[in-house]
């Protein structure tokens, strides 16, 4: 469908129609009792989202341009000094060779194979743009080797269809064309991709496809593809047939060995199997803040769950506190990536001023905090179709009230977290509506471990106090959510470290979570080689069951160094644990109690996700642990 649909509002209901300028259209309807299920239809209709390798749910580190491989080397050293986790260093259209595309310049990235090797030695990933239009040089081998095969869109007339972009007058490959997607995800093998690694991945932008000097700045609908199909039937899949070819060829030179990573400008139904989408071109305006998070719901409920805005605005400069806040809101993006300009100053967080800088800083590190609950995420969706960030309305519409659904200025974080982002300058008030009904109960997130708490009720707006820092997230009452506390410098080097454990009970003192792990590289995990264990609370105990576990880490058994348990509990005279047969008695060394949260100190158990354990809360009073 290449018109958008027009819906006329009638008394009584809407009605919607939908135009075609190009022959019979296919109309799907899904239906389902719950939003999931609907998405789970869809997903089974065009494809489930892709398993993203696990440095791709980490910070990127991308700008127009950085400038040489020195410049990408100082980026990294930075990175180091400043102890800020960071999986991806980005390289945008200024590395080729005058915008020919799997080319390097040989100026400035005299050695690009050294650059990519220094990166990944800290455990960290290059990724490369590679553009649609080809720069018509008869000299240019992808040019020359397109003519050869004949495999060009083409104009009415039968010509060549050329039009203007980065490198100039460019020609476009027909990717509607089979022949055309298996000769470009060819290109990507590391004999034919000079200086490219495994640990290369590549960015399909401007794959609308975008002409500047275009109708619409784009290719004109009269343009023939194959088997003379006009460009108007097949303007929608142009970007998803690159993306597709793309991931094809990372598919291909790896001999289907790892999970390919590619972002896409572009997209269609479908796209989801291929990587991640993000907003395109936006400015660093708090207005463009505050609608990312709209954008990104709708791509999310669309099926389309990998996506993300560029942090901080691509156009312009934001403000110190703009960059700061957008950073803090970002963290909760499915994609997190900072973007930027070449005509804007360097944003990296090194040069702004300290206090910006270090709440830049927390905001990436709460987000590798939150890895192993951001990974089991991606599975969940993976294999559902449920999105990632979602609207508040997606798991408690039946328990809440409209007036705490109807905004779209906060939004779920999976099940358990809400976030409130904050849209104006000089705000550290915030009023949140929270989801759901007197029966549900919200936990802020800051507050976790802190001596004095607070409880919040679902179907009540709350004013939340003292937010010049950070901004609010709560999480609701009956989640569980994974945490990794120790601070590494990538995902790579998380792989053995110890989880903690933040479990929010509901009124009736019952919770329940999943983890899952799985080596965050290959595709052996569709082959069982995975981790799967379900934590679950109730009657005062705690239960972790292995679901599947064909999966371990040399090194590593996956303990759980610590448990915040968030609810309204009796004083507790000690903690029973029964773990591979045996049963230890933790006293009050082990753990201590706050207004509502007890935090127990388990790594010298070495308690394993691996295992079946149990953890029982036993009161002073020897009857319920809970108040």
């Amino acid at each position: 469908m290449s018109r958008p649909t027009n819906v006329n509002e009638q008394e009584g209901g809407k009605v919607a129609h939908w135009i075609s300028e190009s022959g019979v259209m296919e109309v799907y309807v899904l239906v389902g009792a719950t939003p999931k299920e609907v998405l789970t239809k869809y997903a089974r209709l065009t494809g489930f989202p892709q398993m993203p390798p696990a440095f791709a749910t980490g910070h990127h580190q991308s700008r127009w341009n950085y400038n040489s491989q020195d410049d990408v080397k100082a980026i990294n050293d930075e990175l180091i000094k400043w102890n800020t986790p960071t999986d991806v260093i980005w390289l945008d259209i200024e590395h080729t060779d005058g915008k020919r595309y799997f080319t390097w310049d040989s100026y400035h990235f005299s050695n690009p194979s050294d650059m990519v090797s220094y990166v990944a030695s800290f455990g960290r990933k290059i990724v490369t743009i590679v553009d649609p239009h080809i720069k018509n040089d008869a000299n240019y081998y992808i040019n020359s080797d397109i003519d050869a095969r004949d495999l060009w869109v083409r104009t009415r007339d039968g010509e060549v269809y050329t039009g203007w972009c980065w490198p100039g007058e460019s020609r476009y490959p027909d990717f509607s064309n089979p022949t055309m997607r298996q000769f470009w995800a060819e290109q990507f093998r590391f004999d034919k991709y000079q200086h490219s690694s495994s640990n290369l991945f590549i960015w399909n932008d401007m794959n609308e496809p975008s002409v500047f000097n275009g109708p619409e700045v784009t290719m004109p609908k009269s343009c023939r593809h194959v088997d003379g199909w006009e460009h108007r039937d097949l303007h929608n899949l142009y970007g998803y047939f690159v993306h597709w070819a793309t991931f094809d060829g990372l598919l291909l030179r790896s001999n289907h060995a790892i999970r390919p990573f590619v972002l896409s400008r572009s997209f269609f139904a479908g796209s989801q199997r291929f990587g991640a989408i993000w907003t395109g071109d936006n400015t660093a305006d708090w207005k463009h803040l505050k609608i990312s998070v709209p954008m990104l719901l709708s791509m999310s409920i669309a099926g389309l769950p990998f996506v993300g805005a560029d942090i901080g605005g691509f156009f312009n400069n934001p403000t110190p506190e703009l960059m700061a806040r957008w950073y803090e809101l970002a963290t909760f993006y499915p994609f997190f990536r900072n973007h930027a300009h070449q005509d804007t100053k360097r944003r990296e967080l090194w040069e702004f001023d300290d206090v910006f800088a270090q709440r830049m800083r927390n905001a990436i590190v709460q987000r590798y905090q939150l890895f192993p609950y951001v990974y089991t995420l991606f599975h969940l969706s993976a294999t559902t179709g449920e999105p990632i960030m979602r609207p508040l309305w997606f798991d408690l519409d039946r328990d809440s009230s409209a007036s705490t659904l109807t905004g779209d200025d906060a939004f779920m974080f999976g099940p358990a977290l809400l976030v409130q982002g904050i849209y104006e300058p000089d705000v550290t008030d915030v009023v949140v509506s929270l989801p759901g009904n007197k029966t549900h109960v919200w936990y802020e997130w800051r507050e976790r471990e802190a001596k004095e708490q607070h409880l919040y009720s679902g179907g009540e707006q709350v004013r939340l106090f003292g937010y010049a820092q950070g901004i609010p997230v709560l999480q609701l009452g009956g989640t569980i959510v994974a945490t990794a506390l120790r601070i590494r410098r990538s995902t790579e080097l998380m792989k053995r470290d110890p989880l903690s454990l933040v479990v929010a009970l509901d009124k009736y003192g019952l919770s329940k979570g999943l983890v899952y792990i799985d080596d965050g590289t290959s595709f052996d995990f569709q082959n069982g080689a995975y981790l799967k264990a379900e934590i679950q609370v109730q009657n005062c105990q705690l239960f972790n069951t292995v679901i599947h576990n064909k999966y371990t880490v040399p090194g590593s058994g996956h303990f759980i160094e610590k448990f915040t348990i968030l609810g309204s509990l009796q004083p507790l005279e000690r903690i029973e644990i029964l773990s591979q047969g045996k049963q230890h008695n933790l006293n009050k060394d082990f753990f201590h109690q706050h207004q509502f949260s007890l935090i127990i100190k388990t790594m010298p158990l070495h308690l394993s996700l691996y295992d079946n354990f149990q953890v029982h809360l036993i009161s002073k009073n020897k009857g319920s642990c809970l108040k």
